[in-house]
């Protein structure tokens, strides 16, 4: 059962349902490792307790059947499919032999053991110390807030001021604290796929070599070794490729927090303190508000209950904001609201006076507010001089470096690359380069082409047909998925698709010198996924899709052919497509024929 992914924008507002989704990261994580624990265990009596290898075997082979992984995203990718049933054919295997006695391997502590303590020590130790830092600072932070926020207006000015900064220093040292905290707890959970497997997959491997009497089941288990490695490597890659994602988001939430708003969200939200009159005075009480501006609703739920009363959360419709000035009252930060279900005025208290701005901003507040705005860098189009500068890049690499080892993996010199497109894309002369001059070597073209991609104002693939291509990518219905992928492609604008074909004949010929240059079809996939296809919002949810992007493109480079030659035949019967075998569609001539007739 997957969890929902951790968004960095969560860091920033510390909702109740954001600590909520924390705590059940971290309760994986401790089961995660107590099974570690049990793993290393359970292989130092199989190494040691020989006269009791048919007992330990089981023991441990129900250990392994017992755990299920837990992934973070709603849909399992083939791979990650393979990866999650790997325990349970593992433990098959064990049963086959726990009455065969076998000599451990000299290195059996190094290949198992090893590795799961260093996991175990290092990743997950290192995150339960950055825990006990995001507590740490989190329990300073609203320690020294709550009396902050009880500072009278009357004090000095330097006095305030120099509240205002510690406040705010605090702030951000939490707020990068729940940051490293989230993002390192993801990596974790991403990183064990790999890192739990790999350990007792070698281990298996040895165990099963080392006895002359388990020759023939060696046989056996090679072909699913080899899938399983090949899903391993696979997962890896796309971890890698997901991981630089999310590291550049995660560096863009640093920078701007207040901008990475997610789609579907309120307009602003956030803790906020209202003025409340109990029977033993007026207290200031505590609620997390939620405001949406379309509908004009605030949603407050109260962090703290009244005596005797259970409160849940209050749907007020706001009528006005004005602010509240500041010598009516003796607490900072305040404006007042009128709602239609509520008569009078509410005073709410906010954090400080830029969070109160973006709160009366939000809400139409009297006074004006003004933000600075925000730049982006000019984006690239998919026009006549970006076409020819991809046939130019692809020519080159075709002619020079299609055998080059590590094609498109290894990056070229940003300086260079700038320079290559800058003169290229030149409004005096665009297109005006010589590709074969010395200065550009195979690295600084490839890595050009991917950054001409990457920053088109579009993806190739379009904002619009990105949940459908991932949707189509998730089926576990391989028929379906190719031929749900193919159709979408048709539907790409012209110019979009005439890119898109071209891209992918480039990669099938890159591919086609997989055994010089290394780069197979999965391993494109994990390079261009992201660069031909991505999400119209910065989310760590969105992040979590690239491996399907990847796929989506594998699959492309991978039925190819198939592609170019039914292209014309499929067209008009694509409304009856999804109401046969799409393997039918792949079989000789005749074949299609008579099912088309």
């Amino acid at each position: 059962m997957g969890h929902p992914p951790l968004e960095f924008s969560d860091c920033y507002l510390d909702s109740p349902d954001f600590r909520e989704r924390l705590k059940c990261y971290e309760q994986e994580l401790e089961r995660t490792n107590k099974f570690i624990k049990d793993v290393i265990k359970d292989g130092n009596a199989l190494i040691s307790a020989m006269r009791n290898y048919s007992s330990a075997v089981q023991k441990f082979s129900q250990t392994l059947q017992s755990f299920q992984f837990d992934f973070i995203g709603d849909t399992l990718t083939d791979d990650e499919i393979n990866i999650a049933e790997s325990f349970k054919e593992f433990a098959e295997l064990l049963n086959e032999v726990e009455n065969e006695r076998m000599m451990m391997v000299h290195n059996a502590s190094d290949l198992l053991i090893k590795p799961l303590e260093n996991f175990r020590k290092e990743q997950i130790g290192f995150t339960k110390e950055r825990k006990k830092k995001f507590e740490k600072d989190g329990e300073r932070f609203y320690s020294l807030l709550d009396r902050h926020l009880h500072l009278s207006s009357k004090k000095k000015e330097s006095q305030l001021q120099e509240a205002d900064l510690q406040v705010d220093k605090e702030r951000h040292n939490f707020f990068e604290s729940s940051l490293d905290y989230v993002y390192q707890i993801q990596e974790v959970q991403e990183s064990k796929k790999f890192n739990i497997v790999e350990p007792v997959l070698a281990f298996l491997h040895s165990l099963f070599i080392s006895n002359s009497l388990t020759v023939e089941l060696t046989q056996d288990f090679l072909p699913y070794k080899q899938q399983l490695q090949l899903s391993l490597q696979n997962t890896r890659n796309h971890f890698s490729s997901t991981r630089e994602e999310m590291e550049e988001l995660k560096k863009r939430m640093k920078e701007a927090p207040q901008t990475c708003k997610l789609p579907g969200q309120p307009t602003i939200e956030g803790y906020l303190y209202t003025q409340e009159k109990w029977a033993l005075g007026i207290s200031w009480v505590k609620y997390y508000c939620q405001y949406e501006k379309e509908t004009k609703t605030l949603t407050m739920t109260p962090m703290e209950q009244k005596p005797g009363a259970k409160q849940g959360p209050l749907d007020l419709t706001l009528k006005y904001c004005v602010r509240r000035k500041t010598e009516s009252i003796d607490k900072r930060f305040c404006f007042d609201i009128e709602t239609n279900e509520r008569p009078g005025t509410i005073t709410l208290q906010a954090l400080s006076e830029a969070n109160r701005r973006l709160w009366m901003e939000a809400m139409d507040g009297k006074e004006p507010i003004y933000h600075s705005p925000i730049t982006k860098q000019q984006e690239m189009e998919l026009n006549e001089v970006g076409f020819k500068f991809v046939r130019k890049c692809i020519n080159i690499i075709e002619t020079k470096g299609i055998k080059t080892e590590g094609l498109y993996r290894t990056v070229g010199s940003n300086i260079q690359v700038q320079k290559l497109l800058n003169a290229f894309f030149d409004p005096k002369c665009p297109g005006d380069v010589d590709f074969h001059n010395s200065d550009w070597d195979i690295k600084t073209i490839t890595s050009s082409l991917k950054f001409y991609l990457r920053n088109l104002s579009e993806p190739v693939m379009t904002y619009r047909l990105h949940k459908e291509l991932v949707s189509a990518a998730k089926s576990d219905n391989l028929d379906y998925r190719l031929g749900a992928i193919h159709s979408l492609v048709y539907k790409l604008p012209e110019k979009n698709r005439e890119m898109l074909e071209l891209l992918i004949r480039h990669l099938v010929n890159v591919c086609e010198h997989s055994k010089e240059n290394l780069m197979t079809p999965s391993n494109m996939g994990v390079i261009f996924g992201p660069t031909l296809m991505r999400a119209q919002e910065d989310t760590v949810a969105a992040m979590m899709n690239i491996k399907f992007q990847n796929i989506v493109v594998e699959i492309l480079i991978e039925h190819f052919g198939k592609v170019d030659e039914l292209a014309q035949w499929l067209m008009p019967v694509i409304p009856a497509l999804w109401k046969v075998n799409m393997r039918e569609l792949f079989e000789p001539r005749s074949s299609r024929q008579a099912w088309a007739a």
